[in-house]
């Protein structure tokens, strides 16, 4: 798996050959350092844990555990991969290539607390003619169990959700701005974090490896 954590700045449009307008999101990525290596003998599973400058403050247990790396970045993220890693180690805009796609997870916009009719698309009740039944739930379970069901739809809060999207290409990778452009939208508000990754070796490495 490759992974790189950044930070989505904005969402504009870009215009192909042919003048067609594309929908892209802008993502400034900045320095990953590989902060710890987990090894099966150890930790029973393959992994790396990357260190983002995303987060400004630290603590002291965090500062101690960066300083292993020479890193002052914070924001701390671990995903499996099966290339090896050694701590210190910076990870860029090289493992990904134009014209891939690529996954992105982030956390989506937070909504508050919201209705039936917006969280889950209910229908809405007659309007007129004296309906008291709106915008209401209606009936949230029979009187068997004496309780309501558990995963029953109802109001709550809406969103704040870790989302993934697929399958996102890549449309220009900026090196002297730190910016990767993909093509569509990607979860998340303006200056969240997002991590980008996808589970596909570039050819050129397999290429190499044989």
């Amino acid at each position: 798996m490759r992974a790189i954590y950044g930070k989505k700045l904005m969402m504009t449009r870009m215009f192909d050959k042919a003048g067609k307008s594309i929908p892209v999101t802008v993502l400034k990525v900045a320095e990953n350092i590989v902060t710890c290596e987990k090894t099966p003998e150890k930790d029973g599973y393959s992994a790396i844990q990357i260190g983002s400058g995303i987060k400004r403050h630290i603590n002291k247990p965090e500062q101690g555990h960066l300083a292993k790396a020479k890193a002052k970045s914070a924001k701390l993220i671990e995903f499996r991969t099966a290339r090896k890693y050694n701590v210190g180690d910076k990870i860029s805009l090289d493992i990904f290539e134009i014209g891939e796609d690529v996954n992105v997870t982030g956390v989506s916009k937070g909504k508050g607390f919201m209705g039936t009719v917006r969280r889950h698309n209910f229908r809405t009740g007659p309007k007129t003619h004296g309906s008291n039944n709106y915008r209401q739930p209606g009936s949230i379970g029979d009187t068997g169990p004496q309780r309501v069901v558990k995963g029953r739809r109802m109001a709550g809060h809406m969103g704040a959700e870790k989302v993934t999207v697929k399958n996102l290409a890549i449309i220009e990778i900026n090196r002297e701005k730190d910016q990767l452009i993909l093509r569509g939208a990607v979860p998340g508000p303006n200056k969240s974090g997002v991590l980008i990754w996808s589970k596909k070796e570039l050819e050129k490495e397999e290429a190499d490896e044989a």
